[in-house]
């Protein structure tokens, strides 16, 4: 087993590794306890487009675990930084399936949202409808987002995925996650999105800059071996995987890249922390 030293930061996954919906897993409180104490910095780095930073820094509170919105990195954070790195935002048009978690980063970066079957159209030579399209979890998913996002992707506009999680784990079990939704669009479109989530390096370079750490220096944590191990293995930083998400041990028999730890829970974490 490799050792267990130079971690100077962690980039956290949050669903599967520090809840499971609105439940916490077990040893929260200590494990953040433990990054106070040993002075190890962190990002949590989530997949989740559906909720803002300030909701995460609400939900963690109400869990007895303090943390500030720049420790906050999601799917939505991301690609609002990846297309603002791309496009002019105050010339770029917008239309988002999703939640606050995916609109308010776009808002906060300039671009403009349109609204519900707004599309452009060949014979009118005013722009209404989007250049781009942003699919992100969304719990207030109707059939008109979904008609509208594939009228403007049929019509041209660029098609992205803040992540492609076929499934989201809850206290309710294993249900469809955002990489369901982008599956509906890309069948009804004929157009693979691109995607800014994990297993992208994009969200976790962000993070790496956010830190201000080298990536040999650096820890993910994770649940699910195809986006949050696959991720960190593609950007070249150690990787644990807890068994308290979605992957198993039996899924690692068959995978080609493997993390580098397998712990049961974040319990199991913080005492490899403080050995």
């Amino acid at each position: 087993m490799q050792p267990f030293t130079n971690i100077r930061a962690l980039i956290i996954d949050m669903d599967g590794v520090l809840w499971h919906g609105t439940k916490p897993i077990p040893g929260l409180t200590e494990f953040f306890q433990t990054l106070h104490e040993l002075q190890i910095r962190f990002i949590l780095a989530t997949n989740n487009a559906s909720l803002t930073p300030e909701q995460y820094v609400t939900k963690l509170a109400r869990m007895g675990v303090t943390v500030t919105q720049n420790q906050i990195l999601t799917s939505g954070i991301a690609t609002a930084l990846y297309l603002s790195e791309h496009v002019n935002p105050a010339e770029t048009r917008v239309f988002v399936v999703g939640e606050d978690g995916a609109t308010q980063p776009l808002i906060d970066r300039g671009f403009t949202l349109t609204g519900l079957y707004e599309v452009n159209n060949s014979n009118d030579p005013v722009k209404k409808g989007a250049d781009i399209v942003v699919c992100g979890k969304d719990e207030t998913l109707t059939w008109a987002k979904l008609a509208t996002a594939t009228l403007n992707i049929r019509a041209g506009a660029k098609f992205i995925g803040t992540n492609a999680d076929t499934t989201l784990p809850t206290e309710h079990g294993l249900t469809h996650g955002n990489g369901a939704i982008l599956a509906a669009l890309e069948v009804a479109t004929g157009v693979t999105p691109t995607i800014i989530g994990k297993p992208e390096p994009i969200i976790y370079q962000q993070a790496l800059t956010l830190l201000g750490v080298d990536p040999d220096e650096t820890v993910a944590i994770g649940d699910r071996l195809e986006t949050d191990i696959l991720g960190a293995v593609r950007t070249g930083i150690r990787s644990i995987m807890v068994l308290t998400g979605v992957s198993t041990e039996d899924d690692l028999k068959e995978a080609n890249y493997l993390p580098t730890w397998v712990m049961p829970d974040i319990r199991a974490v913080t005492q490899a922390l403080r050995s």
